[in-house]
């Protein structure tokens, strides 16, 4: 497709100066140079599968924009544009690009080029990241190539030279192979993310070096090895997303060193505790995820110091020991996610009072007693709360009955108030015919904390229970 731009480009040239129709402050009118043109047409004609582009659009920086074309007016004298953006993608309709669709060698014609995104463009064709190309251009600030199910091969070193970069987004690819060491020398870096892709082996020590990091995305890789102590460098960054890999070891006590962090994922790993307490540094944190990894350890009492945490996940975990009451502290807790460990104890009440809290999943866990939480609390919620799973469950409270159709909180009725139901009646199932019909003098009843109406209606039948059970 890159023959037509060229003959398009010959016949302009032929027909007189590439002249863009803009003047300047002094009359003079702005021009954009023949090569940069014409590197701009091969380009978009190794994209683009409609070969009428170059027709329409013969002015794409003044009188003919397109969308994904943006220019700017260089400082040279007399002034010129330049390209400086190009975006393909589905927020741009038309035209679509083409199943052969590659990158040109021709964007060593754009020299100014600050900002290259390419999404849902390479499909079909294999289409590899060339390391000469990528090395060249240096004037790139942001380079998006997401999407690209047909973008394959290994990250250059070379990348390492586009010494500008800013933002560096590679992800939902099938890129594979290592990152590169050198990667810690864009100290320019503020966003690497490399996700959705096939990359091994570890994470290089180098990154320590993105001093200017403020994201970092290595989610869905097949990455392994230990998080390398040298993330404790990345002082401005503030999310952390590791999720999805083979990382092993326990989580990098350096990770306490950074006060912007709002977000760590280290969720669905094979990391072990402990928890390191230095991570009680984090005054910014707000989201802490680490489901399904082999942490088998008590949930720390430092959690509650941090204090802007809105979410806190660890299902899956292996957590064992109580509920701790420094969760109280967490006032902007609006999301707790506990379920498929093996914690035990109470559901504090607590839980019930913090403010913010909209979602509570306690499910599968071995925790018992009186379930107390505040009917305010169970109605507001509703689905989001669940703590099925936990057999020792009961309540006082036969009010928690009447919401089954709106909850997940369902226990049966706590029949002995000096301590849980000794059966294995799940939350949200009704106890067995045999357990009903055992004597009453299994459950001796003592007066609780409900009203005495309450208490007088359970004494009464006790009374009838009891002399059926005599007549038989």
């Amino acid at each position: 497709m890159a023959s037509f731009p060229l003959f398009f480009v010959g016949f302009l040239v032929l027909a007189g100066e590439v002249v863009l129709g803009q003047q300047s402050s002094d009359g003079f009118q702005i021009e954009m140079g023949k090569e940069e043109l014409l590197g701009l047409f091969e380009v978009l004609g190794a994209f683009l599968g409609d070969s009428s582009w170059a027709q329409e659009h013969p002015q794409p920086c003044d009188e003919t924009p397109w969308p994904g074309v943006q220019c700017e007016i260089g400082d040279e004298n007399p002034p010129m544009f330049h390209v400086t953006k190009i975006h393909i993608g589905p927020d741009i309709l038309t035209p679509a690009c083409k199943s052969s669709a590659t990158l040109s060698e021709s964007l060593l014609k754009l020299p100014y080029l600050k900002t290259l995104s390419i999404f849902n463009c390479f499909l079909t064709s294999p289409v590899t990241l060339s390391p000469t190309l990528l090395g060249a251009l240096s004037s790139l600030e942001h380079l998006a190539l997401v999407s690209n199910p047909a973008l394959s091969g290994e990250l250059p070193p070379s990348l390492a030279k586009i010494s500008n970069l800013r933002v560096l987004s590679l992800s939902q690819n099938n890129l594979l192979g290592k990152i590169p060491g050198n990667i810690g020398g864009m100290v320019n870096l503020e966003q690497l993310d490399l996700s959705y892709n096939n990359l091994s082996g570890q994470i290089p020590v180098e990154i320590g070096g993105l001093r200017t990091l403020s994201i970092l995305d290595l989610s869905w890789n097949v990455l392994e090895g230990q998080v390398p102590g040298s993330v404790g460098q990345l002082q401005l960054i503030q999310k952390i997303d590791l999720s999805s890999n083979r990382f092993t070891g326990s989580m990098p006590p350096d990770i306490g060193k950074l006060n912007k962090l709002v977000l760590v994922d280290l969720s669905h790993n094979l990391i072990n505790g402990p928890i390191p307490e230095t991570l009680s540094g984090l005054e910014q944190l707000q989201y802490l995820v680490a489901d399904n990894n082999p942490i088998n350890t008590e949930i720390p009492q430092f959690v509650g110091k941090l204090m802007k945490l809105k979410s806190l996940s660890f299902s899956g975990c292996g957590l064992t020991g109580p509920l701790p009451n420094s969760l109280s502290s967490l006032k902007n807790l609006t999301a707790l996610s506990l379920d498929n460990n093996s914690l035990t104890g109470t559901v504090p009440p607590y839980l019930g009072t913090l403010p913010s809290l909209n979602q509570l999943n306690l499910s599968n866990n071995q925790l018992s007693g009186d379930l107390s939480l505040p009917e305010e609390f169970i109605e507001r919620l509703g689905k989001r709360l669940d703590v099925r799973g936990n057999d020792g469950l009961c309540t006082s409270n036969p009010l928690y009955k009447k919401k089954s159709s709106s909850s997940n909180v369902i226990t049966p009725l706590c029949l002995n108030a000096s301590g849980p139901r000794d059966g294995k009646t799940l939350a949200g199932e009704h106890p067995n015919e045999s357990d009903t019909m055992k004597p009453c003098s299994q459950y001796p009843l003592q007066k609780s904390s409900g009203s005495s109406w309450s208490y007088e209606k359970l004494n009464s039948c006790s009374f009838v229970v009891c002399f059926l059970y005599l007549m038989l």
